[in-house]
């Protein structure tokens, strides 16, 4: 396992399932191994208030928070929250704004699934395998919808090795 810290920050509006995917993305690094600490920041405590969550693992996390400029992934799920969320990508950092659209079209038809989707692509960007993610998400839908979201996830992680 590396040194390196790996920090996310994902973002959204309320309703969007954006502490939901942070929470796969928490478990799926727990399953590899890594040391994780993740963090909660609601705006309005309502479906459409500011939402952002910080998920940082590796060999050993001392804070949960994302420092300005120094998440490796972005993963924004609402257009109008990127311009807040962007100072905290680094320069060389993975923006997975550009995703967005495409996965939104793909879950036209399942909304629902877009959060799940996003943590596919965001999932081909990290060192954490296939397996370790699956786990994630049997244990944070506890039995309910867990086959449908792995094949979404899926659908979104294809698209992020893309």
């Amino acid at each position: 396992m590396k040194d390196k810290v790996y920090s996310i920050t994902f973002g959204g509006i309320g309703g969007q399932g954006i502490l939901k995917a942070s929470e796969i993305c928490g478990w799926a690094a727990l399953f590899a191994g890594y040391h994780v600490k993740k963090s909660e920041v609601h705006g309005m405590a309502q479906r459409g208030g500011s939402v952002e969550s910080h998920v940082r693992f590796g060999k050993r996390v001392y804070s949960p928070l994302v420092p300005m400029g120094s998440a490796d992934v972005l993963v924004c799920f609402h257009l109008e929250e990127h311009s807040r969320l962007q100072p905290f990508l680094k320069k060389d950092g993975v923006d997975l704004t550009d995703f967005l659209a495409q996965v939104t079209a793909a879950m036209a038809s399942n909304p629902r699934g877009l959060n799940t989707c996003l943590v596919g692509v965001l999932s081909a960007k990290l060192p954490i395998k296939e397996e370790h993610w699956m786990k994630a998400i049997e244990t944070v839908f506890k039995g309910k919808g867990v086959e449908e979201n792995k094949n979404i996830f899926l659908g979104g992680r294809k698209l992020g090795q893309s």
